[in-house]
Formats: C-alpha cells, structure tokens, sequence
C-alpha cells in the first residue's frame, strides 16, 4: 500500500468521541482488505483518521458512503499522500478553499 489517507473529523460538527469504535468497524467492513487502519490523531480541534490504502480515490469513495450513512459526511475533509511523504492532495470537500494540513 502505498499511500496514506487521511480523514479528518472536525469537532465542532461531532456530538462527542464515541463513534470512533462504531466508524472504525464500519469502514473495515466497507474497505475490506484494500485499506489497513492505522489509528487516530486527537487534537482540541479535529481528530484525524490514518489508513493505509494502494487506491485512497476508490477507498475514499467507499469511506464516503458509510459517513453519509452515519451523518457525518459533512463535518469532514479528507486528503492523501505518498507514505512517509509531507505533501498532501486534497480529495474532500470537492472545493477545498484551503490547504489539508496536520496539526
């Protein structure tokens, strides 16, 4: 796999932390095997999913759904990178009037 996707979360738009464990196991069950979880990045302001996938377009297309299904499409963004690279592409929302950047 040889890139990561990254799904961020932004608090303002989340009730609190309990969906993680119930998104996490849905996107398994989306993703299959075409996506290894590699955990999450909690800050004061978002909380940010890491994945491994060979495919992030087709596997954010797929992780697109189940947020829309659980209501949280959005009050995301989401971006990928080559593994261990600095330099992120922006695939969510459509028109990012801003650059993805880690905190």
């Amino acid at each position: 796999m040889d890139y990561q996707l990254v799904i961020k979360f932004w608090r303002k738009s989340l009730a609190d932390e309990a969906f993680l464990a119930t998104i996490e196991a849905k996107l398994k069950e989306a993703l299959g095997k075409g996506v290894e979880l590699e955990g999450y990045d909690v800050s004061p302001k978002e909380i940010n999913l890491f994945m491994l996938a060979s495919d992030p377009r087709l596997s954010f297309r797929r992780a697109k759904d189940v947020l829309e299904g659980l209501g949280l499409l959005n009050g995301v963004s989401a971006a990928f990178r080559v593994a261990g690279g600095a330099s992120f592409t922006s695939i969510w929302p459509l028109r990012a009037t801003r650059k993805f950047k880690l905190p």
